[in-house]
């Protein structure tokens, strides 16, 4: 099991005190918090490719970088990012051949219930309101997702003054970084 491995290198990684090298405080170095996608392609490529260092920023992940409505988890993240965690700029990266770009709703859903979900389940939800479409829909370029992101940062009631905004491209074969948007 992958998490019996993880936990003995954990165990070892504390006995030998290699936490040491990452220590730092709660508030990013680089006073930025950058929002990206969960791609394991970018775990350790976007901070290398970004100069970003243990501490630097604070991450907040999820699957395309696509924030959708206003009030959901990751947009609070960003706004006690920078009200209590000192952040003022927020980056946006999205990526090349990203996965939320191509998800077919209907295989999705068998996938679920290939995987044991019961049709009535996903019947009741959709009876209830979730439109599944609304909810696991992708992009149809990854520019435009970044700036649908960046826009609802930007116009957020509660983002205060000053805070800068940008949107990224980056290519998780290369590491390079493209601008969709930013502020001066």
């Amino acid at each position: 099991m992958h998490l019996d491995e993880m936990l003995e290198y954990n165990q070892q990684f504390v006995e030998n005190k290699k936490y040491e090298e990452y220590k730092t405080d709660t508030y990013p170095n680089k006073r930025m918090v950058i929002f990206t996608c969960m791609e394991s392609r970018l775990i350790e490529l976007l901070q290398r490719a970004l100069n970003i260092e243990n501490g630097d920023v604070k991450m907040v992940k999820n699957a395309g970088a696509i924030i959708r409505k206003p009030f959901d988890s990751i947009m609070k993240s960003i706004l006690v990012a920078i009200y209590k965690l000192k952040a003022e700029e927020v980056v946006v990266i999205g990526h090349h051949d990203c996965g939320m770009s191509r998800v077919d709703i209907d295989a999705l859903t068998d996938s679920m219930t290939e995987r044991g979900i019961e049709t009535e389940t996903i019947n009741t939800l959709k009876n209830a309101g979730i439109d599944f479409h609304d909810e696991f829909h992708g992009f149809n370029t990854v520019e435009e997702s970044v700036a649908q992101s960046v826009d609802i940062i930007r116009n957020h009631p509660l983002l205060p003054d000053g805070i800068k905004v940008h949107g990224l491209v980056i290519d998780p074969g290369t590491g390079k970084v493209d601008v969709v948007t930013r502020e001066d």
